[in-house]
Formats: C-alpha cells, sequence, structure tokens
C-alpha cells in the first residue's frame, strides 16, 4: 500500500508539472502572438500615415513648384499657404488621434480638429446635438476622433456627419450617397480580439483600430438597428 501511494504521488507529481510546463507554453505562445499583432498594427498604422498624409504633401510641393517660376505670383503663394494649412491641420488631427497624448475633448477643439479631415469630397459636419458644454474624457475623446475619421472614410460620395448625445452617451449618424460602414464593423466592436486579426490592410485600418481603441478604454461601441433614409445605422459610444 506504501507503495502504491509513493507510486500515486510520483504520477500526480508529474501531472502537475505537465500542467504547469503547458501553461508556461500557453503563456509564452500567447505573448509572442500578441506582440505579432502589436508590430503588425503598428507597420500598419505607418503605412496609413504615409498615405494619408501624401496628398496635402504633394498638393504642397506642387504649389512650391509653381512659385520657382517667379516669387510674384500671388495665386501660387496662396495655394501653398492653404496647402500647408491643410497639412497643418490634417497632422493635429492624426497626432490627436493616434498619438500617445490625450487631453480633455470640448466643443471648440472638437470642431478645430475637425478641420483635418479630408475635404474633398464634401462633407458637412453637425455638432448641434452636443451641448456647448460637453467635455469629453480624454480616452472617450480620442475614440471620438477616430470615429470621425471613420465616419468621413464611410462617405465615398460626400454628405453629412452627427454627432448628438452626452459626453458618456453618444450617437454618431451619417447620411449620403452610398454611405455605410465598413462590414465588420459589428463583430470588431464586439470582439477585441477580433478586431486586432482585422489589421490586415493599411486601407481598411481605420475601422479595426477604432474599436480596438474603444476596447482599450472600455468603452461600448454598437451599431443600432435603425437607419434613416439615405443614411447608415447609427453607432453608439457609452460607458457601460
Amino acid at each position: 500500500m506504501h507503495h502504491n501511494r509513493g507510486i500515486e504521488r510520483y504520477f500526480s507529481h508529474g501531472r502537475s508539472k505537465m500542467k504547469h510546463e503547458s501553461g508556461a507554453n500557453n503563456q509564452q505562445e500567447a505573448t509572442l502572438a500578441e506582440r505579432a499583432d502589436m508590430q503588425r498594427l503598428a507597420m500598419q498604422l505607418c503605412a496609413r500615415l504615409c498615405h494619408d498624409l501624401s496628398g496635402p504633401i504633394g498638393t504642397l510641393q506642387q504649389t512650391l513648384e509653381l512659385i520657382q517660376g517667379g516669387p510674384d505670383d500671388t495665386e501660387a503663394l496662396s495655394l501653398a499657404r492653404e496647402a500647408a494649412r491643410t497639412l497643418i491641420a490634417r497632422l493635429r488631427l492624426l497626432r490627436t488621434a493616434w498619438g500617445p497624448d490625450t487631453v480633455p475633448l470640448d466643443l471648440p477643439a472638437l470642431r478645430s480638429f475637425a478641420e483635418g479631415l479630408p475635404a474633398e469630397p464634401p462633407v458637412r459636419l453637425d455638432f448641434a446635438g452636443l451641448g456647448e458644454a460637453t467635455v469629453f474624457p480624454p480616452a472617450t475623446g480620442r475614440v471620438i476622433l477616430n470615429l470621425l475619421l471613420l465616419a468621413r472614410e464611410s462617405l465615398p460620395k460626400g454628405g453629412r456627419i452627427a454627432l448628438s448625445g452626452e459626453a458618456d452617451d453618444v450617437f454618431i449618424i451619417i447620411e449620403g450617397p452610398r454611405a455605410a460602414w465598413p462590414a465588420g464593423l459589428p463583430l470588431c466592436a464586439a470582439s477585441a480580439d477580433t478586431a486586432r486579426a482585422a489589421c490586415l490592410d493599411a486601407r481598411t485600418l481605420q475601422m479595426p483600430l477604432t474599436t480596438l481603441l474603444a476596447h482599450a478604454a472600455g468603452l461600448r461601441l454598437s451599431v443600432l438597428m435603425s437607419a434613416a433614409p439615405g443614411g447608415a445605422p447609427p453607432l453608439r459610444l457609452s460607458t457601460p
């Protein structure tokens, strides 16, 4: 009997050791997978940043080349100044939406950052549904700016973007020809793992990136069922 108990302790110890090693291996694999996801996200974000800035930089370069024809070309100088303002506004928006530092976002700041959205095709911004005293906490403000970028991207023919609600419960509406949120948005909004797996292409990065930021901030992003004529279903960003 003592001999049998010794065997049982031996195998029990062995099983415990195997479970421990298996758990350690699983944790290591999960860490490596997470690092790979982060690396892929960083690469796609860099590619997306280059893509988004290439247009304003190209316009600025072309206007500067026109100025080389003569310093008295006031039209070319005006175009160069406008291109520089567009580039600066885009950089301010992307730095705040994607950068490491965030601050509370009030309505005047939201309007100012929104000037960095692409101007063509034309989109009308409507913030009348937000109170003038609205101030979004830093993490929420970052998600709001990314939602504006996503909304702008979801209006390929132009249209209208409207925000309404309170700082902790915001509704985002897009209206216009071919207005549509990306197809994978509901799944990425429901699962951070799905959102990470969707970060595969710089051209479609804004949607999974926005949902990842919402997950990281502990916010609930959901697609509502109803949609106005000529528009897509509203989005709701809320605090659980």
